[in-house]
C-alpha cells in the first residue's frame, strides 16, 4: 500500500494515480486547504485501497503454514495445560486444590488473549515481525523456566505469565495476516491454521507425559521447550505482511461498542470461554475418578484436542459459504447441550466418544471468531484493532472460568458441569442476537 508521501499510487481500479503531495507540486499556488476540496471524499477520509488479495500461490500458503506453527504453540500450549493440571494436583503441589492450580492455567489463557488488545493495533502498525520474535522468545523462555520451578509462585510467574504474555504476542498476528491473502476462503484458510493448535494439544501432552515417566518432570518440560523453539523458527523464515499501514490506528476503537452485533458478539464470546474450557482442564481428573485407568484418563485430553482439529478446518469451509455467525451460533448451542449431557457420563466407552464429539465443537468455537469479527468490521484497517478488543473480553472469562468451576467441584461434578452447560447457552442466546441484529430475522441470510 503506497503511503501519501510517496510519487505514485495505485487506485482501486489497478490505475496509476498522482499521490496528493505530487499533485501539490503540480498546480502552482496549491496549499493544504486547496488540495483538501480537489480530494474525493474516500481519498480525505480512509487509507489507499490495498491490492485484492491473491487467494492463492505460494507465498500465500506459506503464510498458512506459518500461521500454522504459531498456533501449534500459542494455543497449543494452552490446550496442553490439562496434563500439567493433573501432575501438579497429583505429584508436584498435592497441598494446593484444584481450583488454585487451575489459576496457573487461567492466567496463561488470560493473558494470551489479553495482551491481544495491544498486539492487534501493534500489528496494524506493522510491527508483524517484532511481535514474532518476541513471543518466541517469551514462550520458550518461560517453558525453560517452568523445568525448574519447585513452588507455586514460581509456576504462576513461568508458566502463567511468562508463557502467557508469549502466546499473546503471536496469537493475534497469526490469524489477522490471513484475510490479506485470502478473501475468497478465509474461514476455511483461518481454520486449517487454527487445526496446528489442535494437533499441539495432541503432540505436546504426549511427549510431556511419556518423557516425564523416563526422563523426570524438568526434562520432559525442556524438550517440549526445545520442540517450541524449532517450530517457532519456521514462521520467522517465512512469513511476511503483504499490506503495511498507510495511516495511523487507533489503540481502541470505541465506534465498535455503538455496533450491537460486535458488542452482542463480544458479550456472547466472554460467557462462551467461562464454559468451553473446563473439560481441557478437568477431563482427566474426572475420568480418574470415575475409575478410569491413568493411562487412559491422561489420554482423553490428547483425544479431545484430536477431535478438535477436524472441527476447526470442515465447518470453517461450510462458514465461508452460510456466514462464520451461522455456523458459531449452532456450535455454541451444541456444546451447551453437550456440557449438560456430561452430567449423565460415566462409563469409559461413553466418556471417550463423548469427548471426541466435545472436542470436535470445541475446535469450531476457538476459530470462528476471527472470520466472524472480519465480516462484523467495516473494513480490514480496524480488524487487527477489533479482534485485540473481542480477545481481551474473552481472556475475563478465560481468567475467571476455570478457577471459579474449581471451586463450584466442591459441590460435586453435576454441579461444574451444569455450569458450564449454562454459560455456554448464554453465550448461544448472544450470538443469536447478534445475528438477528445483523441481518434481522432472516433465516438463510448469510451473516
Amino acid at each position: 500500500m503506497a503511503s501519501s508521501n510517496m510519487d505514485m499510487a495505485r487506485g482501486p481500479g489497478g490505475h496509476v494515480t498522482m499521490s496528493s503531495s505530487e499533485t501539490a507540486k503540480s498546480v502552482p499556488g496549491s496549499s493544504n486547504t486547496e488540495m483538501s476540496r480537489l480530494r474525493t471524499p474516500n481519498q480525505s477520509t480512509s487509507p489507499s485501497t490495498p491490492p485484492s488479495p491473491p487467494n492463492g500461490g505460494l507465498t500465500a500458503w506459506l503464510q498458512v503454514a506459518g500461521s500454522w506453527c504459531l498456533m501449534l504453540n500459542c494455543w497449543g500450549i494452552v490446550n496442553t495445560y490439562g496434563v500439567f493440571q493433573t501432575y501438579y494436583q497429583t505429584q508436584l503441589l498435592t497441598d494446593r486444590s484444584p481450583s488454585s492450580i487451575a489459576w496457573i492455567g487461567s492466567i496463561q489463557a488470560f493473558l494470551l488473549l489479553l495482551v491481544g488488545a495491544l498486539t492487534g493495533p501493534l500489528y496494524d502498525y506493522g510491527y508483524f515481525r517484532h511481535l514474532v520474535v518476541a513471543g518466541s522468545f517469551l514462550m520458550v523462555f518461560g517453558m525453560m523456566m517452568v523445568s525448574l520451578c519447585t513452588q507455586y509462585w514460581q509456576l504462576v510467574l513461568a508458566q502463567g505469565i511468562l508463557v502467557g504474555l508469549g502466546g499473546g504476542c503471536l496469537f493475534v498476528p497469526s490469524v489477522a495476516i490471513l484475510p490479506t491473502y485470502f478473501s475468497t476462503r478465509m474461514a476455511f484458510t483461518i481454520g486449517i491454521a487454527g487445526s496446528g493448535s489442535g494437533i499441539g494439544g495432541v503432540i505436546y501432552p504426549i511427549v510431556f507425559k511419556e518423557l516425564e515417566s523416563e526422563i523426570g518432570f524438568e526434562w520432559a518440560t525442556r524438550v517440549v521447550a526445545f520442540l517450541m523453539l524449532a517450530t517457532l523458527s519456521f514462521p520467522l523464515a517465512v512469513m511476511r505482511p503483504r499490506v503495511k499501514p498507510s495511516a495511523v490506528r487507533k489503540l481502541f476503537d470505541s465506534t465498535a461498542w455503538a455496533e450491537r452485533p460486535y458488542s452482542l458478539f463480544a458479550f456472547g464470546g466472554f460467557f462462551g470461554f467461562i464454559g468451553m474450557y473446563l473439560p481441557l482442564f478437568y477431563i482427566s481428573v474426572f475420568a480418574l475418578e470415575e475409575g478410569m485407568s491413568s493411562r487412559l484418563a491422561f489420554y482423553l485430553l490428547p483425544i479431545l484436542n484430536a477431535g478438535s482439529t477436524f472441527g476447526r478446518i470442515f465447518p470453517n469451509y461450510a462458514a465461508d459459504k452460510t456466514g462464520p455467525l451461522n455456523v458459531f451460533i449452532p456450535t455454541c448451542l451444541a456444546l451447551a447441550v453437550l456440557s449438560f449431557a456430561w452430567m449423565a457420563i460415566h462409563g469409559t466407552a461413553d466418556l471417550i466418544v463423548w469427548t471426541i464429539i466435545y472436542g470436535f465443537f470445541s475446535g469450531t468455537f476457538l476459530t470462528l471468531p476471527f472470520s466472524t469479527v472480519v465480516t462484523l468490521s467495516p473494513h480490514m484497517g480496524v480488524v487487527g484493532v477489533r479482534m485485540g478488543m473481542a480477545c481481551a473480553i474473552g481472556s475475563l472469562g478465560l481468567l475467571v472460568g476455570t478457577p471459579l468451576a474449581g471451586a463450584i467441584l466442591t459441590h460435586g461434578w453435576s454441579a461444574l458441569q451444569a455450569f458450564g452447560g449454562a454459560t455456554l447457552l448464554i453465550a448461544t442466546i448472544a450470538m443469536s442476537a447478534a445475528r438477528i441484529s445483523k441481518v434481522g430475522w432472516h433465516v438463510t441470510a448469510k451473516a
